[in-house]
């Protein structure tokens, strides 16, 4: 089995379940850059998108979909990331998907602001992206007040896909002015659900495997400098 993920993106999640739960295969890791994509990957994935995952000869790509399809396609090595229950299951795609469509273009949207005539109020622009992040704290309080993880004791696969974003927030603090301004402990703003944001965050970071997957906060400077 064959990975290839883009030289300058955050595709952390591929490499985090793996490394969370080994798989009982060998797989090549293939990094590419996504601006000069090589033949190789054209030929496997005419679409040219990055992660491509090669199975059995065959493409699969999206970042949520290889990594749902590898749960599936061991069922008997666990432990599991998403729930057996069909509607818990359901659930943690929705929030998926809200880290896909929300909190990373939120991210990127906010990573990009630039002053300009045209350009909105960064104060505003900070303000949507935060409200996304306090959208999906408020999700994992509804699900377990305590946590850590967005389940509750163990980690799963939701944490995972946005593991890679939560680590990669400090960029806020070294490129924008005001930073990300997630209220610290008992700063005017803070309350039960950021509280438990920060709890999330504080096990990601403490995880092994999210520790072993993540790059020197160098290489990313030029990566996210706008």
């Amino acid at each position: 089995m064959k990975r290839c993920s883009p030289l300058r993106c955050a595709t952390q999640e591929k490499h985090l379940l793996p490394a969370t739960f080994p798989l009982p295969i060998s797989y090549q890791y293939i990094e590419v850059n996504p601006y000069d994509k090589p033949a190789s990957l054209l030929k496997l994935n005419p679409r040219g998108l990055v992660p491509t995952l090669s199975y059995q000869n065959e493409p699969l790509y999206e970042s949520n979909v290889i990594c749902e399809f590898l749960e599936d396609a061991f069922p008997d090595h666990g432990p599991r990331l998403l729930p057996n229950d069909a509607y818990q299951k359901a659930r943690c795609k929705i929030w998926m998907d809200f880290v896909t469509t929300r909190i990373i273009p939120g991210f990127h949207r906010f990573l990009q602001w630039q002053p300009s005539d045209s350009a909105p109020p960064i104060d505003g622009v900070r303000k949507e992206f935060l409200g996304t992040l306090r959208e999906f704290a408020e999700a994992m309080m509804e699900k377990d007040g305590e946590g850590p993880w967005f389940g509750g004791k163990k980690i799963g696969m939701v944490d995972l896909v946005l593991a890679p974003w939560a680590l990669r927030l400090w960029v806020f603090d070294y490129f924008k002015d005001g930073g990300l301004s997630v209220p610290a402990e008992g700063e005017e703003g803070d309350d039960a659900i950021w509280k438990r944001w920060r709890g999330w965050v504080k096990a990601v970071e403490g995880r092994k495997s999210v520790q072993e997957t993540m790059s020197e906060k160098e290489k990313y400077l030029p990566i996210y400098k706008p």
